[in-house]
């Protein structure tokens, strides 16, 4: 079974019609990045709703918008509260605010986090990559891909035999 037949069948969440291709791909283009495969045909399948899931066809966008967001405000929040500076930004400035404008800039440049469920994400791109809880600076590893973490998260399917390691930079180095 797909990961979206997997939590059809569990009953534990309400189920949409899945995205259209012409829906993907306009929430592409208007997010500004592109689903990985596995995450792309999950939503294509059906729109798992309620809490915790994405709402992909609400027509106010904040809510997307904030989801997207959480990633990076959430390792800002860490440089300027707790902190927090990657070795990969070079000398940390003098100050918070310095500081925060030079992560800032730096993690413009980073993939793009895509939300699946609650704080756990995929990173966008033409391949598959496995799923991370991300809390600010806090990434943790949670799956092999979609199915491997439907069984870790809730129990459905089987775990993945197979490894899938963190491929994307500067989140990989946080894990």
């Amino acid at each position: 079974m797909t990961a979206a037949e997997l939590l059809a069948a569990s009953g534990r969440f309400p189920i949409a019609a899945g995205l259209t291709v012409t829906e993907l791909d306009a929430i592409e283009r208007e997010f500004g990045f592109t689903f990985a495969p596995d995450h792309r045909g999950f939503l294509a399948a059906g729109v798992p709703t309620g809490r915790g899931w994405p709402d992909w066809r609400d027509p106010d966008r904040t809510a997307l918008r904030d989801r997207l967001a959480w990633p990076i405000e959430g390792v800002l929040f860490d440089v300027a509260e707790n902190s927090f500076w990657y070795e990969g930004w070079g000398a940390r400035p003098a100050g918070d605010e310095a500081a925060a404008a030079v992560a800032r800039r730096y993690l413009m440049t980073v993939p793009r986090m895509v939300p699946v469920y609650s704080h756990r994400y995929l990173p966008g791109g033409p391949r598959a990559h496995p799923v991370l809880s991300i809390y600010q600076t806090d990434v943790v590893y949670y799956g092999a891909d979609l199915d491997d973490w439907l069984f870790r998260e809730f129990g459905l399917g089987a775990a993945s035999s197979v490894a899938r390691p963190v491929t994307v930079g500067f989140w990989r180095e946080l894990t």
